[in-house]
């Protein structure tokens, strides 16, 4: 196999924290790798070595001459005064370059650089680069292409940074956590592209039916050093588990021979110390693997929840909308004790919203929202806590409580409560703004907890936090003894841990399923089976019934506008045809420089006619 990356003997410490020593790895042409970490091990800085942005303090890392490299951040800087399109016009790849140059001669009215160019899109089959673009943003949904980056939101913007990455279709992409900001849909429709994908991929992710489905190897980044596993998500922690387990045995051996060998260091006289030197070597490297940590400690949570009362949370009849976007329409549901909810819908249906009005952060518009005496509520939000960057990780727990409560009567200091929460010794008086994402995470997350919640409200908590800390935070949440909501597009993590689900399908409609987010699907998709194969006949003998005719919402085509569907595939096949006989005269090289230039801007002309046209089409083809 061709090696696309090597990484050689690579260190990096921050300050007196190491990373990363002497790691060593390759990818390979055509693999689908993922780098899996606890937050703070060090993932984003080894990508910002590997894309030039750091250097590593030793080591080489070296990409093969010649492949393109596509890299997407968690945070991508973006020109704000461009629009979405010129941000897309602006990104590397051979096809779009060249479309640019092409745009800029036309501009220019270059006849020379006009003729060299239409021969070089046309080798590059990129006439319809354009249009490419605008299904993927579509997929992404970004649907307004002249709004100013500066416009969008932080989620949009990421979409935008990924549409960049995809569409010049590097040799190797990578790319750090690529689903944080993608709704379900999104997300199982990048899975699918990179699945079919002939790029080459190394990626962070903590979403792991998205490592499953797209990744044949994972890295994993570990005790500073890097342990690679062919095969899925399974296999990988069937495997780590078996490693965990070799090297427990490693070092517990280590260990009691460590004493044994302590107590002749402790007997042997000075003088001899010369004639033991191998040995006492040998007492050193038997001190270093004792000393090893094996697999880290785990997250082990133990809070005890308020007492939860008879009335928990009865909402009636409730409204929401703002101007006419319609959240939530005429909703009635009464929580149950232990009830675990999951939410699940497109960006801007309302989920965030109706987190908001349970929470008291807004009124509804109409109903009544009924909170039991009892409840109390810990919500965790998307944006975090707003906390002192220059205040130590300590003293945001103490600021809150110095003592927290497990119930019955045991308590926990703030230090020992960090350390549960895998935030060791040497991290406790370290400044908030050397934490890494999913740290800050983890800490905002514990300022939640720690206040003895028995109604937990939790928006997008799975975002940025490492696979080790989602496994316990998953077994607490399943634990719990009080109310839990959920929004979360890691459908992993709800599967794991919801009853069932609200649906939010928009316009303010919100349906319960009885299920988790996988049993939802299956059975959405199954729906959609039963529709696309009913029969035409079946359809024929409904419509003919005159009862059912008035319940049917559907409407056939009018006269007009079968007319107009005719017409339409008559012109959609006339501009597909005169676009084919201009492309060839313009690479023929006998056109004039204003011929040349005529029938380049009739091109872009018959792409946009194409466009509308094909829109009206399927409009009118679905009804």
């Amino acid at each position: 196999m061709i090696n696309y990356l090597s990484v050689e003997n690579v260190t990096y410490h921050y300050g007196d924290l190491a990373l990363f020593d002497n790691i060593n790895f390759g990818v390979s042409e055509g693999q689908k790798v993922a780098l899996i970490a606890k937050n703070g091990a060090g993932k984003t800085t080894l990508f910002n070595i590997l894309t030039g942005q750091f250097p590593p303090q030793e080591g080489e890392v070296t990409f093969r001459k010649g492949i393109r490299v596509g890299y997407l951040s968690q945070d991508p800087e973006l020109c704000p005064d461009n629009t979405v399109m010129q941000e897309l016009f602006f990104a590397e790849g051979e096809a779009i370059q060249t479309i640019r140059q092409y745009e800029e001669a036309l501009h220019h009215h270059d006849m020379d650089a006009l003729s060299r160019l239409t021969s070089r899109i046309d080798h590059l089959n990129a006439w319809d680069y354009e249009s490419r673009i605008k299904q993927i943003l579509a997929q992404l949904k970004i649907t307004r292409f002249d709004q100013q980056i500066s416009e969008l939101s932080g989620g949009q913007r990421k979409r935008v940074a990924l549409a960049k990455v995809l569409i010049t279709e590097p040799d190797f992409i990578l790319l750090d956590e690529p689903t944080n900001h993608l709704d379900l849909d999104m997300i199982e429709w990048l899975e699918q592209y990179l699945g079919k994908s002939k790029s080459t991929l190394l990626m962070i992710t903590h979403d792991r039916y998205f490592l499953d489905r797209v990744c044949n190897h994972i890295l994993e980044l570990d005790n500073q050093t890097i342990y690679q596993y062919q095969g899925n998500y399974p296999y990988y922690l069937e495997k780590r588990e078996e490693r965990i387990a070799m090297k427990s045995a490693e070092v517990e051996k280590a260990r009691n021979l460590l004493r044994k060998e302590q107590e002749w260091m402790n007997r042997m006289p000075q003088a001899r110390a010369t004639k033991a030197k191998y040995r006492i070597n040998a007492f050193y490297e038997l001190k270093d693997v004792a000393s090893q940590r094996v697999g880290g400690r785990e997250m082990e949570l133990g809070i005890q929840g308020a007492r939860l009362g008879s009335k928990i949370l009865e909402m009636d009849g409730v409204c929401k909308a703002y101007d006419d976007l319609v959240m939530m329409k005429d909703f009635t549901y009464k929580f149950a004790r232990n009830e675990k909810v999951g939410i699940i819908g497109n960006n801007g249906t309302g989920k965030t919203t109706f987190l908001n009005m349970i929470s008291g952060q807004i009124k509804p518009d109409s109903g009544t929202i009924e909170i039991g005496e009892t409840v109390v509520f810990g919500y965790y939000r998307q944006q975090g806590i707003v906390v002192d960057d220059d205040k130590r990780v300590i003293d945001v727990i103490s600021e809150i409580s110095e003592k927290i409560s497990l119930g019955d009567g045991q308590t926990m200091s703030a230090s020992q409560f960090l350390r549960y929460f895998m935030f060791p010794n040497e991290m406790h008086y370290v400044q908030v703004a050397k934490l890494s994402g999913g740290e800050r995470k983890r800490l905002h997350l514990m300022t939640v907890l720690m206040r003895n919640p028995n109604f937990l409200i939790l928006d997008e908590p799975t975002n940025d936090l490492d696979i080790f800390t989602l496994n316990v935070l998953e077994d607490y949440l399943r634990a719990f003894k009080g109310c839990l909501i959920i929004v979360s597009h890691d459908r992993y993590f709800m599967d794991k841990v919801v009853d069932h689900v609200f649906v939010f399908q928009g316009n303010g409609v919100v349906k319960d399923f009885p299920g988790n987010y996988t049993e939802f699907q299956d059975y959405r998709k199954e729906q959609d089976k039963i529709k696309a194969q009913e029969k035409p006949a079946d359809k024929k003998a409904t419509e003919a019934k005159p009862a059912e005719k008035k319940a049917d919402t559907t409407r056939k085509l009018s006269f007009k506008e079968k007319r107009e569907l005719e017409q339409l595939e008559a012109d959609i096949a006339a501009l597909e045809a005169e676009k084919n006989s201009l492309e060839t005269a313009l690479s023929s090289g006998t056109l004039t420089g204003d011929e040349l230039t005529q029938q380049s801007m009739r091109v872009g002309q018959i792409i946009e006619q194409l466009e509308e046209k094909e829109m009206r089409w399927l409009e009118l083809s679905e009804i």
